[in-house]
């Protein structure tokens, strides 16, 4: 276990897992086990009187809010009715924030980093797919903001175990702490049994 500490005002920050982001095919863990993983920690956390936040990635219909640099991959054509929807296991609950966020990382052109700083959050966990898009993107601002990161590893999958792994085994170490789910739980326990 590589975690040292949880902050008494840590906040889970689950990321895309909307109903058109779930129903893909990940790995290495599939869509319905991380949503089951970052549930188990929604609960823990609202137990606790901490934050969850669900983050989703939605698009105007005529996808003219969408990011417009070029790129090699073409970007995705049009999303079905509902693709935006949070998976209802995970939330929203009554206290819950719901972010709403047209890029891969959850701060910039949002307004997360108000929501935490106005709950005097320092530490954030971090759950969601893909891994090395939205998590990542995420885990990198968070850090760049000065939040304690955690990653749960087990809460997370990507399009593919390489690029998940890449994340977590490469990139992860360099912006925070990096654990299961269990082992998030067990330091939320004694963290604030304090």
């Amino acid at each position: 276990m590589t975690l040292s500490a949880l902050d008494p005002k840590t906040a889970l920050v689950l990321i895309d897992l909307q109903k058109g982001i779930t129903a893909s095919a990940t790995e290495p863990f599939n869509a319905a086990d991380v949503v089951a993983r970052s549930a188990e920690l929604a609960d823990a956390f609202r137990a606790h009187g901490l934050p969850v936040v669900l983050v989703r990635v939605s698009f105007a219909p005529d996808g003219g809010d969408a990011p417009v640099g070029r790129t090699e991959a073409p970007a995705a054509g049009p999303r079905p009715e509902g693709w935006d929807v949070l998976d209802e296991a995970v939330g929203p609950r009554p206290g819950d924030i719901v972010v709403t966020k047209r890029n891969w990382g959850a701060f910039y052109g949002t307004d997360l980093d108000v929501h935490l700083r106005r709950r005097g959050v320092t530490q954030i966990v971090l759950g969601g797919i893909a891994t090395s898009i939205g998590v990542e993107s995420t885990a990198r601002q968070a850090h760049e903001h000065g939040y304690h990161v955690t990653l749960a590893t087990d809460a997370m999958a990507d399009r593919s175990a390489e690029s998940h792994r890449h994340s977590v085994e490469r990139l992860f170490p360099r912006l925070g702490e990096t654990g299961t789910t269990a082992e998030v739980l067990e330091m939320l326990a004694r963290s604030q049994a304090h």
